[in-house]
């Protein structure tokens, strides 16, 4: 399985933060936003990421990751055009996928809780698609998936005025490859764009989809509004003050997945000096499994 990280748009909801840099590479606290879905889905055992941006970004995404090999997988960058919806992403990486199925995860999106790279995992073999629902107090700044009393999905609305559910999706999504085709197939929205939950819709209507729902110890943020940054941010501060240990720390997960070794963790660490950051990769426990909840 191969990921897509969604990094692109035009930020407008940070705006005036915004006009000079991709949202994607605000700081989240420690870290630069897009380490965050990247570390998701490198706990999912993905390695080769496709990051998808606009054309005046793409330059500052090859300068703060390089090609991957540091840390033990093999980044690839694309340009989305113009803003054009979420699924026209299958369409731009077709060639980068090349028959394999497919994590993509929004820029934007961060996930957290004990176990999450285990059950996704879970999900690197599929046929059809698997996403999740989060329940939520505001659903309609989200597509909602509203379940049959049997626990079935039978509708997803794209932030509907009115919501059958509180249940959101969250922008993490597996699709086989077929997903190419389904989102060649759409035809824009009202808004002109190319929506995820069409994609989904079809799957649902093929009946292969599949839904699992983030335990209540998962938490999901999305950082697109300047709320959504401050809370992320605060959060973050919070969950590593008190636990001694870091979210979203790309070297760690694959130090402790087994893709670098201790030698490739400490030449890291001496490249960021004395920061806090390169402190913490330095004193990291030598051994993987201690604290893990990667696994």
């Amino acid at each position: 399985m191969k990921g897509i990280v969604l990094a692109g748009g035009t930020g407008s909801r940070l705006w005036p933060i915004t006009l000079g840099t991709n949202k994607h590479l605000l700081p989240v606290y420690d870290k630069p936003m897009i380490h965050y879905p990247i570390a998701t889905i490198m706990a999912a055992g993905i390695r080769e990421i496709l990051i998808v941006s606009n054309p005046s970004d793409l330059d500052s995404y090859k300068k703060l990751l390089g090609d991957g090999s540091e840390i033990g997988v093999q980044f690839h960058f694309a340009i989305q055009e113009n803003p054009r919806g979420i699924a026209e992403c299958f369409i731009i990486a077709e060639k980068f996928l090349q028959g394999s199925p497919v994590c993509l995860i929004l820029g934007d999106n961060i996930f957290h809780g004990s176990g999450l790279g285990r059950q996704l995992m879970e999900n690197t073999e599929i046929d059809g698609a698997q996403i999740f629902a989060y329940g939520v107090s505001n659903p309609s700044d989200y597509g909602v998936i509203e379940f049959s009393d049997e626990g079935v999905p039978i509708s997803i609305e794209e932030k509907p005025l009115e919501p059958k559910s509180n249940f959101a999706i969250p922008g993490l999504y597996f699709f086989d490859n077929s997903v190419i085709e389904i989102a060649k197939n759409l035809k824009p929205s009202p808004r002109g764009e190319l929506e995820i939950t069409d994609v989904i819709r079809n799957y649902m209507d093929n009946s292969k989809l599949h839904v699992s729902i983030l335990p209540r110890g998962t938490a999901w943020l999305d950082t697109g509004s300047i709320q959504n940054l401050h809370d992320a941010s605060s959060y973050i501060k919070v969950i590593e003050e008190r636990q001694g240990s870091k979210v979203g720390c790309i070297e760690e997960v694959s130090w402790r997945l087994g893709w670098i070794e201790d030698s490739n963790l400490e030449s890291i660490a001496d490249r960021y000096a004395n920061s806090p950051y390169g402190n913490y990769l330095r004193h990291l426990p030598r051994s993987r499994e201690f604290g893990n909840d990667l696994k």
